[in-house]
């Protein structure tokens, strides 16, 4: 991957924004440890609600900090590659103060989340069934 020279002032500004706020530092502190999650992952882990879960993700991914990417019904999100060796620079640092940031140990119970969505119930197939179908 080729890293540009520099990111803009507003891009600069845009990521120290959504830097701003401990949900969302939290939420990174968690994906610098395990990798991609999805927002039901943050919603149980962080015990906040759906919503505020979809919108720092939303408000990370506008900013450029994380990605997403689309799996059937799920959208996982993990932290940006760097676009910037500025950016590059702004991970690595934030890698290194948020490591000592206490977030839960997630690594038993993210395994067996992820097993239960993939081998859902029959109630719960069922019910994702009717919500995809009106989606369409």
């Amino acid at each position: 991957m080729r890293l540009y020279a520099y990111m803009t002032m507003s891009q600069l500004a845009a990521q120290f924004k959504a830097l701003s706020e401990d949900t969302r530092l939290r939420i990174l502190a968690l994906m610098f440890r395990h990798g991609e999650l999805c927002v039901c992952e943050v919603e149980r882990f962080l015990d906040i609600s759906q919503s505020r879960a979809s919108r720092h993700l939303r408000y990370l991914l506008n900013a450029g900090v994380v990605e997403d990417r689309r799996e059937g019904l799920w959208v996982y999100y993990r932290v940006a590659q760097p676009a910037s060796q500025q950016q590059r620079s702004l991970l690595e640092a934030l890698r290194g103060l948020l490591e000592d940031i206490e977030v839960p140990d997630i690594s038993s119970q993210l395994g067996s989340m992820r097993a239960e969505r993939c081998n859902p119930s029959p109630a719960d197939a069922e019910a994702s069934t009717r919500r995809s179908a009106k989606v369409q």
